[in-house]
């Protein structure tokens, strides 16, 4: 049978939208998208690079609560609020991903407030960072 398992980390939103912060279905982990919020002081760092750097560690201690890595992430979706910050937060999240590289989309969306400057969605896949990768270049 298929477990199912909820994780949630005691944010107020998490409450108020009725969501958990990760859903890991077998081998599956979906995190939701998450921002650079301590979750110890509450605070948000004013600047991007630390935003970028908070959000990481609450999704690195959110897969590790399901026995997961940024390792074995297949797929990420970068959302920042403004353009311009767009090349400092991916070489930032270039180099938390070198030889993992997983799929990645990057949108400059509005996000739910101006103090958010980079939020993060993740998928990973329980065990890839240890699986067989064959890398095809078509360049």
């Amino acid at each position: 049978m298929t477990k199912i398992v909820k994780v949630k980390t005691g944010s107020k939103f998490e409450e108020i939208a009725s969501y958990s912060r990760v859903v890991a279905i077998d081998n599956w982990i979906y995190v939701s998208n998450t921002a650079g919020r301590n979750p110890d002081t509450q605070e948000i760092p004013e600047d991007v690079i630390e935003q970028t750097e908070q959000v990481f560690a609450n999704i690195e201690h959110a897969l590790a609560a399901v026995d997961s890595s940024l390792q074995d992430v297949v797929m990420s979706r970068v959302f920042i609020q403004y353009a311009e910050d767009t090349p400092r937060v991916m070489e930032f999240i270039g180099t938390k991903f070198r030889g993992v590289n997983p799929a990645t989309t990057v949108t400059c969306p509005p996000l739910g407030s101006n103090v958010y400057k980079v939020e993060l969605e993740v998928t990973a896949y329980r065990g890839a960072s240890k699986a067989e990768v064959e890398e095809i270049s078509i360049a």
